[in-house]
């Protein structure tokens, strides 16, 4: 009967258990405005790159990527970001962790004098639990 009991029990806590601790990835991609790609990749690897870095060194989140792409009619994007959290609890302290590592960067790096709205566009953004 015990055997039995651990038996329904067991996977009864793995799945809660695993509910709880799920995986949460976001998906941003960005359009280059006005053929600024230089502009475009220097914010992104100066701004983007180096502030997922320091959030994985801190724990706030388990993983990113930066990845360029083809743009035509089926991605009509250049850029995909991709951040990955090992919980909600990361998912939901997010605009407070990067917020304290903005004030700590020192603000924006830029190539030039163009602001971020003159060479990128958000064209569409997803937020997705993994459940593997």
């Amino acid at each position: 009967m015990r055997f039995l009991l651990l038996l329904i029990l067991l996977p009864i806590y793995s799945l809660s258990y695993s509910q709880t601790n799920e995986k949460i990835t976001t998906i941003e991609t960005v359009a280059v405005l006005n053929n600024n790609k230089e502009e475009a990749i220097y914010y992104f690897q100066n701004n983007w790159k180096v502030l997922r870095e320091k959030a994985v060194e801190k724990g706030y989140i388990s993983s990113f990527s930066l990845m360029q792409t083809a743009y035509n009619e089926d991605t009509p994007f250049h850029i995909i970001l991709v951040t990955t959290y090992d919980n909600k609890e990361q998912y939901e302290k997010r605009e407070a962790h990067f917020a304290k590592l903005i004030k700590a960067s020192g603000g924006l790096k830029l190539l030039n004098e163009k602001k971020p709205s003159e060479f990128r566009k958000s064209v569409f953004s997803i937020d997705a639990a993994e459940h593997l």
